[in-house]
């Protein structure tokens, strides 16, 4: 039951959680076996209505039609509860689905105690009857009962796992672990307060993956966060206490400290990503809560400004606060990233390998002016400008961040040998790393978070020396300059006779030996005469070989007309 389940679910749309597309599918796959079992439900005109009985269960289809109905419903239920979140109506519409669902589940049970059938398949049967059940109990909110048919089924699922080979039994424990949350959840409900801790480590344990048992982890500890809420009022942050009315800002606030603390305890980079992202996916929404609530206050909150001598309004605070926690975040996401591309750069320079882009110094660079351009942004929140300290201290990051900054822009330097750039930047990182020592003072605790500048200034020392070295190497090294086995000017082999060069392309099919098609020459061109010497030529009086016409009158016109002529 639960491998036919799973395979239609993953092919047909539930892959990308598409519950319509899946439900469909469901409706196509009924009509088809119907069809091929002559098992109608009366005709066009008529419906004649029909039930699978132990007597006609000769076909294995016979179990699959009824499979299929409960999935179908089950589908229509997980849509109408994707849509119920805009149009809470639609609930009620989702539990009549799941009973829908819940009573083709027990059919299947009941047709699955016959004879006919094997020990494994009416254990799935059960199992599948006892999680539908425990849906449907979830929604209604009834914890004891739904907490009962889960473990129910769980039980029944890793019994199996058990009975099986590993392969067989990875698609049973993936239904488990489906299951422990929802689990886990009803225990808080009932009244287990670990089960929240529990819940986080589920979350952390998957690593932050994408796909259906996230997206339930995270709409849980949404739910139990959203219960906690409603007990906190206000939150404290540089000496002022703000109250906190908006719920989504509540529920992101109480899961601030357990989701930093899911980072901290993160195996691997994958993960940390992933949960660095979902942190600042719900900060966006929290901020976005805010100012909303922040437009229809505006006037309220220019009357404040006027009255309180510039002392910014406890929304707007707010705002601030969230975005500080945003910037923060991502800042941390990326000085994160940085440590990773140092280490990848560092066994690049240990062992050069072939294959993948590796980790270049321009990818450090980029990162950190990213985060000098977060920390810009910080010293511009309103409602920290006149705070000294917070000043001092994003001062004091900064110069820790460029200075992290110029070294990476030394070192992509170096790589193409601009030994005098390089030395000056050199120069400016124990600049910016001696102002940071001078001026930590009473700032120490802040920057502890931040990387150790000693460090630097050792590795700086360090590097120094050996730019150095290889630039007094570069400058005495002539043989790349005059070895000609090493200059590749491009000439062809018949215009470098005189000149002896190693070139591997003269055995290779790509070889260079002439011009071909060869180039235009110039040649002289045919010569163009024009004529001056018309205008300077006086030719020779032609009166005397000329006849002169008889001078003609009144005579000549009269013998003209009767046809007269001289």
């Amino acid at each position: 039951v639960l491998q036919i389940v799973k395979e239609s679910q993953q092919q047909h749309g539930l892959r990308h959680g598409d519950f319509q597309r899946y439900r469909g599918y469901c409706s196509r796959r009924l009509r088809r076996l119907r069809k091929t079992l002559n098992f109608k439900m009366g005709n066009r005109h008529k419906f004649t209505g029909k039930k699978v009985t132990e007597e006609i269960l000769s076909d294995n289809r016979y179990l699959l039609l009824i499979l299929m109905d409960a999935e179908r419903a089950w589908s229509y239920a997980m849509q109408l509860k994707q849509e119920a979140n805009t149009e809470p109506r639609k609930r009620f519409h989702l539990l009549s689905r799941l009973r829908k669902a819940v009573k083709h589940a027990e059919e299947l049970e009941r047709l699955c105690e016959s004879n006919r059938v094997d020990a494994k398949t009416k254990l799935e049967a059960q199992a599948y009857m006892a999680y539908l059940t425990g849906m449907l109990r979830f929604e209604h909110q009834e914890w004891k009962a739904a907490m009962e048919a889960f473990n129910k089924c769980k039980t029944i699922y890793e019994k199996l796992a058990n009975a099986f080979t590993e392969e067989q039994a990875v698609l049973y424990n993936q239904r488990v672990e489906e299951i422990s949350p929802n689990i886990r959840y009803c225990a808080y409900n009932i009244g287990d307060q670990s089960a929240m801790n529990e819940l986080m480590q589920m979350r952390l344990r998957s690593g932050g993956t994408e796909g259906l048992l996230a997206e339930k982890l995270e709409a849980l500890i949404t739910q139990t966060r959203a219960k906690q809420a409603a007990t906190m009022s206000e939150v404290e942050w540089r000496g002022r206490t703000v109250p906190v009315k908006i719920d989504k800002v509540r529920i992101f606030l109480l899961g601030l400290a357990d989701n930093e603390a899911a980072i901290a305890q993160a195996e691997n980079e994958e993960t940390k990503e992933r949960l660095f992202e979902s942190l600042l996916s719900e900060c966006r929404d929290a901020i976005q809560a805010v100012r909303e609530e922040l437009k229809p206050d505006q006037k309220q909150r220019e009357h404040s400004l006027e009255n309180d001598s510039g002392k910014v309004s406890n929304i707007q605070y707010l705002h601030s606060y969230l975005t500080y926690i945003k910037l923060s975040t991502a800042i941390k996401r990326n000085e994160s990233m940085a440590k990773s591309l140092q280490k990848a750069l560092l066994q690049q320079q240990r062992s050069d390998e072939d294959g993948k882009r590796s980790p270049r110094p321009q990818d450090l660079i980029r990162l950190y002016d990213i985060i000098l351009q977060n920390l810009v942004e910080l010293t511009q929140l309103p409602g920290l400008e006149e705070d000294k300290n917070f000043q001092k201290e994003i001062g004091l990051k900064t110069l820790v961040y460029k200075a992290y900054r110029c070294f990476f822009i030394a070192q992509s330097y170096v790589l193409v040998k601009k030994w005098s750039e390089a030395l000056v930047l050199y120069e400016r990182v124990l600049k910016y790393a001696r102002e940071v020592q001078s001026g930590a003072g009473a700032h120490r605790n802040s920057l502890k978070e931040l990387p150790d500048v000693q460090d630097l200034i050792t590795q700086v020392n360090a590097e120094k020396y050996s730019l150095q070295a290889a630039a007094i190497l570069d400058a005495n090294d002539p043989h790349e300059t005059e070895s000609p086995s090493l200059v590749k000017d491009g000439k062809p082999l018949s215009e470098r006779f005189e000149t002896f060069c190693l070139d591997p392309s003269l055995v290779s099919k790509q070889v260079s030996l002439v011009h071909f098609p060869p180039g235009f020459q110039p040649i002289p061109c045919k010569p163009l005469f024009f004529d001056l010497a018309l205008n300077h030529v006086a030719f020779p009086p032609l009166e005397d070989k000329v006849e002169q016409k008889a001078k003609s009158g009144l005579t000549g016109y009269i013998k003209g007309i009767f046809g007269f002529k001289s």
